[in-house]
């Protein structure tokens, strides 16, 4: 479906029923498939024919939904996985090990710093992290002989800083790595980092992409453009023999296109197992169907707020890249000309206790450790998330007690903003 436009491929992609065969994307809800002989069955471990033997490793449900984000993305090959978490590590565990080295955005989410900075780290896997709109001498001052990889987030969250994907991607390549770029929070709506110069995109398909707190999820998605053996000496566990898979070499047997993905679902799938069920592949891609539609409200609602929020007198900061005066807002119109996202960052004057004031009068957000959904929900790091640290603690992490993370839904504009006045009124 490469012809169609974005609305299309959500509601139709990756899915074209035969006569006779379901409308829907059909649930396979099945751990196992049979095989009339150990011959036919042992071409599918060989990766020499292609079916399904196991869930663990592939699913016709989650292969009709990794397809139609692949096209949703404009990639050639896509692996959900159990959560966007598993995704960014899959995406990097897939051409890093120990003794590597991975250069990374320092505004992104902090689940995913924790990831790269202290997990990967005990596996042995370095990481030096720059600013989001570090200057090209600074990027490259980031590389090292041993780095394997370039990551990013196209707007971080809860920062909401906009990563400029064009130069990350020049300098990645410039150095033989591939950027890597969690596309969560713009989706394919509104940025395909892939055309700004990314190989590989992850997505916690739990945000928008479900978009209604149903089902936890990710995909990784390739795009099909990074030569592995232009660089063979940096990736070999994609440029040379693959002795748990018979020797099988899988930049060589399945090429650009699909060696990425082929490796990430035979090799790491197969040893973590972190797969996303049929179950929640399926309500996923309901969500999908309506991505389209509800992106643009999203938008136009976090954008009504946060002009709304930047005029107030108890508001002390805003941070939304849609806002002319944010930092962000140039590279916001390059890479995200349509809109950036529902979610906004505020900082209120008077601290922690007017956040909790103002949390406490909400009426339709909800208090929730979530964000990018059909309902308006918030959500104070300081008396949540991050409540173990002092008020000195938190603003040297560069999170103000007084911040407060609105993910705008989809209700009316006004009676969001008329909840935001009154909660304010009360502080």
């Amino acid at each position: 479906m490469s012809d169609y436009r974005m609305g299309t491929k959500c509601v139709q992609g990756g899915y074209t029923p035969a006569n006779g065969e379901p409308r829907q994307i059909p649930i396979v809800q099945s751990t196992t498939f049979k095989y009339a002989t150990s011959e036919d069955m042992g071409k599918l471990f060989d990766l020499e024919a292609s079916g399904y033997f196991y869930t663990r490793l592939q699913n016709p449900t989650n292969d009709y939904v990794a397809a139609k984000i692949a096209e949703l993305e404009g990639g050639t090959a896509a692996m959900l996985t159990s959560s966007g978490q598993a995704a960014n590590f899959f995406a990097l565990f897939n051409i890093c090990s120990n003794g590597d080295h991975i250069v990374s955005s320092s505004s992104i989410y902090g689940g995913t710093f924790n990831l790269i900075s202290v997990t990967m780290a005990r596996m042995g896997i370095d990481v030096t992290f720059v600013a989001p709109d570090c200057t090209e001498e600074e990027l490259n001052a980031a590389f090292k002989p041993n780095t394997k990889a370039v990551f990013g987030e196209t707007i971080a969250n809860p920062a909401l800083t906009v990563l400029d994907i064009e130069l990350y991607a020049k300098c990645a390549h410039a150095h033989g790595v591939p950027l890597i770029v969690d596309n969560t929070f713009a989706t394919p709506v509104n940025c395909r980092p892939f055309e700004w110069g990314a190989d590989i995109v992850t997505h916690s398909t739990t945000k928008y992409m479900d978009g209604h707190g149903v089902a936890v999820g990710g995909v990784v998605v390739d795009s099909g453009k990074f030569d592995w053996m232009a660089h063979a000496d940096k990736f070999p566990g994609l440029c040379t023999p693959d002795e748990s898979y018979h020797g099988l070499t899988y930049a060589e047997k399945f090429g650009k296109e699909g060696a990425f993905i082929t490796k990430c679902t035979a090799q790491l799938m197969r040893d973590f197992g972190a797969i996303q069920s049929p179950q929640h592949a399926f309500y996923l891609n309901l969500g999908l169907e309506s991505l389209h539609v509800r992106m643009p409200r999203h938008c136009e609602n976090g954008q009504a707020v946060a002009e709304f929020l930047e005029k107030h007198p108890k508001v002390a900061k805003v941070s939304y890249p849609g806002l002319p005066g944010d930092r962000f807002h140039a590279q916001a119109k390059k890479y995200l000309p349509n809109g950036s996202c529902g979610v906004v960052s505020f900082e209120l004057a008077g601290g922690r206790e007017a956040a909790q004031i103002f949390m406490k009068h909400l009426k339709l957000a909800a208090i929730e450790t979530h964000v990018a959904d059909a309902r308006t929900c918030c959500l104070n790091p300081a008396t949540s998330t991050h409540r173990q640290m002092t008020d000195e603690q938190l603003a040297a992490a560069g999170i103000p007690a007084g911040l407060v993370r609105m993910s705008c839904g989809l209700e009316s504009k006004e009676d969001l903003i008329a909840d935001i006045a009154q909660a304010l009124d009360q502080i």
